[in-house]
């Protein structure tokens, strides 16, 4: 259980402390479940645009689209290869555009499942409301501070 502190102490806190220390564990539990499939982040985003979008994604738009995500200093194109060589990721010889095979389909279902575990554990003792009202403070704070504070599309 959680000790509890007065307002004006919880008021008080570093914002960017707070934050950056629920990033660590937070990310590290999501990646630690993602190598348990040899999966890093820029996997998991890429078979979850290729499957929610078949055919839409280039590699390129896919980059443009998630670079600002990541954080490892990851090429990217050897995620995409990477994901071709396991025969999870197909690539459009025309369009470039990539979807998943049924092996990659499956690969994202297990890794979202690993996800959901760790997503699950963070939010034990938060009720919905506080954590949406988590999530907006959290948005206005980078809009503050000149970041996008919309929702990804």
């Amino acid at each position: 259980m959680l000790k509890e502190y007065p307002h004006e102490v919880l008021a008080a806190q570093p914002i960017g402390a707070w934050t950056g220390e629920v990033y660590r564990r937070v990310v590290g539990g999501l990646r630690e479940q993602l190598a348990v499939e040899g999966l890093t982040q820029p996997h998991w985003w890429t078979l979850n645009h290729a499957a929610g979008a078949p055919g839409h994604w280039t590699r390129a738009t896919l980059v443009e689209r998630l670079a600002r995500y990541e954080d490892l200093g990851l090429d990217f194109d050897a995620v995409f290869d990477d994901l071709a060589a396991r025969g999870w990721l197909l690539e459009d010889a025309t369009t470039g555009g990539m979807s998943l095979t049924e092996q990659g389909e499956a690969a994202r279902l297990r890794a979202r499942e690993r996800n959901h575990r760790v997503l699950r554990r963070a939010q034990e003792g938060v009720d919905e409301a506080e954590f949406v009202t988590a999530v907006n403070v959290l948005r206005r704070i980078t809009a503050n501070m000149g970041g996008d504070g919309d929702l990804p599309a």
